[in-house]
């Protein structure tokens, strides 16, 4: 059982300060696989000095000394990537298929567009008489969660270094096993000491810390709503900026010109993915009334045809929830969803038939949901799926809206400029249209309680950067 007990701070792999253990658990066995050491405080103080120092130097690089640096970092995490997949799965139960096609990939992907963005990237303009010079914000903190740790890690911590910041991350001690190779990766691939730096901890021993210290500049959470809250009032005492990456309720209205029965099963799929661990997962599907029926048949069917079962096993479809305390949260709200009268037609508390150890939960549909039950007004981030009827595209777009949340939406129609109306009526940072058209370039980020600030692509640089307006520069004719 191997321990991961050392943090990464100044370019060296460093003893805590205070040692304090905790078991690193495979959702899939119950059965501790390793232990994570959680930092406090003093760890923190040490990881900020140094990328305050590193900052000094950092911020001054070249576009080409910084992608250099990418480059690298790319070559071997491609290297790297089935240690990365098997890790992944490992810590937080992602189907082996799904780790090695999407979690584990997906970092690449996000180094590999800052990359492309930071080419040609314009950090200075003449406007007018004057010269806009956009500068590195300076240290930044990361707070990143478990259910697609490369994502988040990398989708923060590749536009930062592009910028010429400086940084401590702290990953979820839940899924530190990720997090620390991909602290390897960075190391071996040359970034300069101090420049990035890791303490692994919870929130209230390192978060906590990282969050309120006077020398960081921005803080990046990607987390729940009640931790973005945390957050934000904790960081303006020293008037950080703060960027927030939070929960999701996300509507995916299926049109009455839509290809109604693939639409329906892939809606249903897309909300069982990852155990429905995905902030922007589409767990509350709006069809015609006419039609609910046929959806509920449909959806049923995907339920019982999702197999949960062994992360390795290449014919599972989901694997466990990621730690016990989300599987006892799912449990309840399965149950709450029940007493509170919503209509079970798949699925249901307990574990799946065949499984009697492990954090596996059954494939779930609710029927004949109402905008202000349970189970379409709070995140079940679970593989939970509620099904609601409406009469016309007005009720179904007002439904969508109805919601506190504003991460995503999805809109499935055969009519592709039907479908770009109806988005456009939606108020959410990103919409779907006709599937999860995942695309890097494209802005990901929250309305309302689902955030602020933007990530991925270009979109990622602006939260990183100062803006500086020199008055009376004249360039030259």
């Amino acid at each position: 059982m191997k321990a991961y007990d050392h943090f990464y701070i100044n370019g060296e792999w460093v003893s805590p300060v205070t040692a304090r253990m905790q078991d690193v658990v495979n959702p899939a066995t119950e059965q501790a696989i390793g232990q994570v050491a959680l930092g406090s405080a003093a760890d923190v103080e040490k990881a900020v000095a140094a990328a305050r120092a590193a900052f000094e130097t950092w911020s001054q690089t070249s576009v080409e000394e910084r992608l250099a640096l990418l480059e690298r970092i790319i070559t071997l995490y491609s290297e790297r990537m089935e240690e990365m997949t098997q890790a992944i799965s490992s810590e937080m139960g992602a189907p082996i298929r799904l780790a090695r096609n999407s979690q584990a990939p997906i970092g690449l992907v996000h180094f590999k567009t800052v990359r492309k963005v930071l080419q040609s990237y314009d950090f200075e303009e003449s406007l007018a008489g004057s010269q806009l010079v956009k500068e590195p914000v300076g240290v930044c903190g990361f707070i990143t969660p478990w259910n697609w740790p490369m994502n988040q890690i990398a989708c923060k911590v590749a536009p930062a270094l592009a910028c010429g910041c400086t940084m401590v991350l702290k990953p979820s001690e839940l899924a530190p096993i990720s997090a620390n190779l991909f602290a390897q990766i960075m190391h071996d691939a040359g970034v300069p000491p101090g420049v990035f730096n890791m303490v692994n901890g919870d929130g209230p021993g390192v978060g906590a810390a990282l969050t309120a210290h006077p020398d960081v500049d921005m803080v990046s959470l990607t987390g729940s709503t009640r931790a973005g809250i945390q957050v934000s009032k904790a960081a303006a005492d020293t008037v950080k900026r703060v960027a927030l990456e939070l929960g999701g309720k996300s509507p995916n209205i299926i049109l009455e010109d839509a290809d109604f029965d693939a639409a329906v099963a892939a809606g249903a799929a897309e909300c069982f993915r990852n155990t429905g661990q995905s902030c922007n997962a589409p767990t509350r599907m709006l069809v015609p009334a006419r039609l609910h029926d046929r959806a509920v048949e449909i959806a049923k069917a995907t339920a019982e045809e999702t197999i949960a079962g062994d992360p390795q096993s290449k014919q599972t479809v989901i694997g466990p929830l990621a730690n016990s305390a989300q599987f006892s949260k799912v449990q309840s709200m399965i149950q709450a969803a029940i007493d509170e009268g919503s209509e079970l037609v798949a699925g249901g508390v307990g574990r799946p038939e065949g499984l009697e150890r492990g954090y596996f939960v059954k494939a779930t549909v609710f029927a004949n949901v109402k905008n202000d039950m349970l189970v379409a007004r709070e995140e079940v981030f679970g593989p939970v799926l509620a099904i609601m009827p409406y009469q016309d595209e007005d009720e179904a777009v007002a439904i969508a809206n109805e919601s506190p949340y504003g991460l995503a939406g999805y809109v499935q129609s055969g009519d592709i400029e039907h479908a770009r109306a109806i988005a456009r009526k939606i108020r959410a940072g990103t919409i779907f249209l006709n599937g999860n058209n995942f695309d890097p370039n494209a802005p990901f980020g929250g309305y309302k309680q689902s955030g602020n600030g933007r990530e991925w692509g270009s979109f990622a640089f602006h939260d990183f950067l100062e803006l500086k307006g020199i008055v009376g520069y004249n360039p030259p004719a």
